[in-house]
């Protein structure tokens, strides 16, 4: 912590963030190679700087990189679909049980993400409709008072967001807030069971419309 008592961020922090936003905006295509030269080049850093921002998305994966390779932007497969979902989904029904049990939880964060959604412009971009979906999610990973747990959603979010956008798919504002305003009301009512099961709804009918998309980057 520096004396003020904000946290440092990096060059390889900020380079990471960067080219994480870059890529989930769709700047860099599928399959489109993100080579440490030409990232260096782009944020005006040095090989070494670019090389570690890499590196951490790999691990996220937002990138993929074979031995002697440029890492590359995934071209999300059906496949990876149904295994991203295979893990979000248990994960999401837990923290949205924990929620629903816990006693005096601030869910601010999930009202406003909600307003948020609901307050989109009709022409906004994809990128923007899906972080406005993924915020209603990342804070109630948030409220659950779990760090293991939130660090867990979020190690995951990155990928649902890129599958997202390499779908195209936007299930419909009216639809997806609503769908999150059911799970908040039983959440905030106590009704576990509700909530477990309004949560497993809003997913799987989210990984199905997801496989059923066709996009660009779909493939069996």
């Amino acid at each position: 912590m520096s004396r003020s008592g904000l946290s440092t961020v990096t060059v390889v922090d900020a380079l990471v963030e960067a080219l994480r936003e870059q890529i989930l905006d769709g700047q860099w295509p599928p399959a489109a190679p993100v080579a440490e030269v030409e990232v260096a080049r782009r944020f005006q850093v040095s090989r070494p700087t670019a090389k570690a921002a890499v590196r951490t998305l790999v691990f996220e994966g937002l990138l993929r990189q074979d031995s002697h390779h440029a890492a590359v932007v995934p071209s999300l497969s059906a496949q990876d679909i149904e295994d991203l979902y295979f893990v979000r989904i248990p994960l999401e029904l837990a923290m949205v049980e924990r929620l629903s049990q816990a006693n005096d939880v601030r869910l601010d964060d999930a009202e406003n993400a909600i307003v948020a959604l609901e307050r989109l412009a009709d022409d906004a971009v994809t990128s923007s409709f899906v972080a406005a979906d993924l915020g209603f999610h990342r804070a109630l990973a948030a409220a659950a008072g779990s760090r293991r747990l939130e660090r867990s959603y979020n190690a995951l979010a990155g990928e649902v967001h890129l599958c997202m956008m390499q779908t195209r798919q936007a299930l419909g504002r009216t639809r997806i807030a609503g769908e999150h305003r059911q799970i908040l009301q039983a959440i905030r009512s106590g009704d576990g069971p509700g909530a477990v099961e309004a949560a497993r709804r809003h997913l799987a009918g989210a990984r199905d419309a997801l496989l059923k998309s066709g996009p660009d980057g779909l493939k069996e």
